[in-house]
C-alpha cells in the first residue's frame, strides 16, 4: 500500500463520516432509497447472493445504461461459449438499474455498486466472494481493485476507453493511479490509442490487449416492425411524414435546436421535430423555451392516452428507454453533446437505425464512432448551427441522399462486430486459469 492510497483511504474515510448523516438523511427516506443505500454501504438485505456459491461467481460492475448494454451482450458471449458462472452486476445509476432489472434480472443478481470505501468494499467482497471482477469501461476504483488483489481475486477491465478529456485527469492522479493499475490483471481495451494511454498511466504492457468496441455488438439489429407502427400511430405519422429527431441534447443545444427547428419549419412546414434530453428531468428547460418562443409542443407522455394523439410539431421525449424507437421513426437524426463541448454522445444507436447522422464538432468521448462514420459517408459533422441547419435542410429536401446515407451508417456498424466474443474469450480465461477446470 502506498503512501499516495494510504491518503486516498483516510480522505475517503473521513468524508465519508463528515456527509454520514446527510446521506443516511437523503438515502433512507423511501424503501426503494433504503434499498439501494443499504448495497452503497455493502449490505445485502435480501441474501439472495447466497445461491451463487455453486458456481464461479463474476461481479460485473457497469457505471449506467450505455455499459449495462455493453455487459449485456458480453454476459450473453460468455452463455454462448458455455462458460458456467453466476453473475452479480452493479450500476451506479437509477437508470442503470431500471434497464439491468428489466433485461438481466433472470441471468444476474443485479445491486447498487459499493462505495469505494476501504471498509465498505471489504463487506461487499466478504458478502458476495466473487472470483473474478470486471469493470465495463474504465471504472478505476482503487480500493476496488487494492481489496481484490488481496482476497487473491483477479480483476479485468473490459471495453476499456480512456477518451481524450478523461486522461488529462488521470494524469494528474498517477502516482495513485500507477500501482493500483499493477493490480489488475487484464486490460481488455477498445483501441491501440486506449492501449497506449492506460499504458502511459501505468498498466504493465504485457497485460493489455486490444479487442474492439462491444457497443457494436450492442446495437439492436433494428426496432421490431410492430413497435414503430405502434410508434408512427401514436405520433400520427405515416411514410410521407417528414421527422428531424435530436437525440441525447444537452446544455445549450436547447435553444440551438429549438431554433433551428423554427428556421426549418419555415422551409419544410409539415415538419415533426422530436427532442430528447439527455436527462429527462432537463424537459422542463425545453418547455420554457417552447413557450418563450411560442412553439406547440407535447410531451411523449401526453400520447399515452387513447383518445390523445399529436396535435403539435414538437415532441419532447421524457421516457427512458425509447430513444431507438424514436431514431426508427427519423428522417434525420442529430446526436447531441457534441454541439457544446461536453464530450458527444453515442451514435451508433441512431446508425443501425439506417438513418443519416448529424453530430457537432465536440466528440472526444466517440471519436471512434465519429471517425467510422464520417469516413463511409453515414455521418456528417457540423460545426455550428448555421452548418445544422443546412445539412439538416439539404437532408430533408433531398431524402434519397438521406436513406444512401443512413445504409452506409448501418453497414458501417454492422461491418464492426464481433468485439463481444474476444472480450468473453479474456474474463473466461482469467475466470478459469489457474482455479477451474473448464
Amino acid at each position: 500500500m502506498t503512501f499516495f492510497h494510504i491518503v486516498y483511504i483516510l480522505l475517503g474515510s473521513g468524508a465519508f463520516l463528515l456527509l454520514f448523516p446527510v446521506l443516511w438523511f437523503i438515502g433512507t427516506r423511501n424503501q426503494e432509497r433504503r434499498k439501494a443505500f443499504a448495497q452503497r454501504l455493502g449490505y445485502d438485505l435480501s441474501n439472495r447472493h447466497m445461491d451463487l456459491v455453486k458456481h464461479p461467481r463474476v461481479w460485473i460492475h457497469a457505471v449506467s445504461v450505455g455499459e449495462v448494454q455493453a455487459a449485456e451482450t458480453i454476459i450473453h458471449a460468455l452463455d454462448a461459449m458455455g462458460t458456467v458462472a453466476a453473475i452479480i452486476l452493479t450500476t451506479t445509476t437509477s437508470s442503470g438499474q431500471k434497464y439491468a432489472h428489466h433485461r438481466l434480472a433472470k441471468r444476474a443478481s443485479i445491486r447498487y455498486a459499493p462505495l469505494d470505501i476501504w471498509h465498505i468494499v471489504g463487506r461487499f467482497l466478504a458478502s458476495y466472494r466473487p472470483d473474478l471482477i470486471v469493470c465495463m469501461e474504465t471504472e478505476i476504483w482503487p480500493n476496488w481493485l487494492i481489496r481484490a488483489r488481496r482476497a487473491g481475486i483477479k480483476t479485468v477491465i473490459a471495453n476499456g476507453r480512456i477518451s481524450a478529456r478523461s486522461i488529462q485527469s488521470y494524469k494528474k492522479i498517477r502516482p495513485l493511479l500507477k500501482p493500483v493499475l499493477e493490480t489488475v490483471s487484464c486490460f481488455s481495451m477498445i483501441t491501440q490509442t486506449d492501449a497506449r494511454r492506460i499504458h502511459h498511466l501505468g498498466a504493465p504492457k504485457q497485460r493489455i490487449c486490444v479487442n474492439g468496441n462491444v457497443k457494436f455488438d450492442a446495437m439492436h439489429m433494428g426496432c421490431p416492425e410492430d413497435d414503430v407502427r405502434a410508434f408512427k400511430k401514436m405520433f400520427a405519422l405515416d411514410e410521407r411524414s417528414l421527422v428531424w429527431v435530436g437525440g441525447s441534447v444537452r446544455g445549450d443545444e436547447f435553444a440551438l435546436l429549438m431554433d433551428v427547428y423554427q428556421q426549418l419549419s419555415r422551409h419544410v412546414p409539415e415538419l415533426v421535430f422530436i427532442i430528447a434530453p439527455r436527462h429527462i428531468e432537463k424537459a422542463t428547460r425545453i418547455v420554457n423555451i417552447a413557450r418563450k418562443e411560442g412553439i406547440r409542443w407535447q410531451y411523449r407522455t401526453d400520447l399515452e392516452q387513447e383518445d390523445e394523439r399529436r396535435h403539435a410539431p414538437v415532441i419532447i421525449l421524457n421516457t427512458i428507454g425509447e430513444l431507438r424507437h424514436i431514431y426508427a421513426l427519423a428522417s434525420v437524426v442529430f446526436c447531441g453533446g457534441s454541439l457544446v463541448p461536453l464530450g458527444g454522445q453515442n451514435v451508433l444507436e441512431a446508425a443501425i437505425q439506417e438513418k443519416p447522422v448529424l453530430f457537432g464538432p465536440h466528440m472526444e468521448d466517440f471519436t471512434e464512432e465519429k471517425k467510422l462514420l464520417q469516413e463511409c459517408g453515414g455521418g456528417i459533422c457540423v460545426n455550428d448551427a448555421n452548418a445544422l441547419l443546412e445539412k439538416t435542410l439539404d437532408l430533408l429536401m433531398h431524402p434519397e441522399k438521406a436513406i444512401r446515407m443512413g445504409r452506409l451508417a448501418r453497414k458501417a456498424v454492422l461491418s464492426q462486430r464481433g468485439a463481444a466474443s474476444r472480450h468473453a474469450r479474456v474474463i473466461q480465461r482469467e475466470l478459469f486459469h489457474g482455479r477451474f477446470d473448464t
